[in-house]
């Protein structure tokens, strides 16, 4: 259970209910069914982190619907903090259609018109509990429309203000913005604030428009205000710069079945990592140990169908970093 030690990580946007297809490798018109699985990038990095026995909460809204309060449950059988959940009488709670590919891969469809995470208004935010993160982590998806773009400002500035780290994953999903260009301009409007940024090499290559391998591609991302920027790259691992060093950490290879929640089980075990010894962005190794951890993480991941039933322990991860290690 969630160690009342460890620092609190709060994460803040939107959870939603994803709908899975039975069958992978199938579009959402020839699926002869579909799985509820719980989803939203910031709610599956809460879970990520209670799951490795962090202490997390996670500040947003859902519906006053079976969904919303099933959502709700889940937080708190995870061990997540909900008290910075509001529910809507007027909206629903969003819902995703996801298709699998053979490969793991996915494709969306989603139900958002407006759904109650879009409608958080920043009165609504509960500010005691944001101040007392030690890490406050977000994506983009609520910075697509009001109330919830200005909700995200003010919790953002006031946890800024409390000498608190910011953690952004813009978390790239184009069918929800007006437009690619609307996506870039709005991802890239809060860049600057952040302490550590995670984009994945498919990200770096939509906000760049440039080749994700090169190198002074991804410092085009790069400002002076971080301390870490990381650049995922699926199962072969990730990339890391700080201000004094660069490099990668190898990944793990492993059957994947649904690349759903692998890069929120990779966030959330980093935070939880950074939030115990902030001395990571300065100790080379150290960070590529954490990082390394937290490859594992993600992969672990990929091996079961959903986000928040697929997000590994502690032990799982360890075993699958000495099982790599014994080969």
């Amino acid at each position: 259970m969630a160690n009342s030690e460890s620092p609190l990580i709060v994460a803040f946007g939107e959870m939603l209910i994803d709908f899975v297809p039975d069958t992978a490798g199938v579009s959402l018109a020839e699926s002869t069914g579909f799985l509820k699985a719980p989803g939203g990038a910031p709610a599956n990095v809460a879970c990520a982190i209670t799951k490795l026995g962090g202490k997390s909460a996670f500040v947003g809204k859902v519906g006053d619907d079976e969904f919303g309060h099933m959502l709700i449950n889940i937080l708190k059988k995870n061990g997540v903090n909900a008290e910075g959940v509001c529910v809507d009488t007027h909206a629903r709670t969003a819902l995703a259609f996801v298709t699998l590919r053979k490969d793991g891969e996915r494709e969306f469809m989603f139900y958002r018109n407006p759904s109650a995470d879009m409608l958080l208004k920043d009165s609504e935010l509960n500010m005691p509990l944001i101040k007392q993160a030690k890490i406050f982590h977000y994506g983009s998806i609520s910075l697509i429309s009001e109330p919830c773009r200005s909700a995200h400002m003010a919790a953002m500035k006031a946890a800024k203000e409390a000498g608190i780290m910011l953690s952004y994953d813009p978390n790239v999903r184009l069918p929800l913005w007006p437009s690619a260009d609307a996506a870039r301009e709005g991802i890239k409007s809060i860049w600057n604030q952040a302490d550590f940024i995670k984009v994945s090499d498919d990200e770096v290559h939509f906000l760049t428009q440039g080749d994700a391998e090169k190198e002074d591609v991804v410092l085009s991302l790069w400002h002076d205000n971080l301390k870490l920027l990381v650049i995922t790259d699926g199962e072969k691992g990730c990339r890391y710069y700080t201000k004094k060093f660069k490099g990668k950490v190898t990944g793990f290879s492993v059957k994947a079945v649904d690349t759903t929640g692998a890069g929120d089980a990779f966030v959330g075990s980093f935070l939880l990592s950074m939030a115990k010894d902030m001395s990571i962005f300065e100790d080379e190794t150290k960070l590529k140990e954490a990082l390394s951890f937290s490859n594992a993480c993600g992969a672990i991941c990929t091996t079961q169908k959903g986000a928040i039933p697929a997000l590994p322990t502690q032990s799982a991860a360890l075993e699958l970093i000495s099982k790599s290690k014994s080969k």
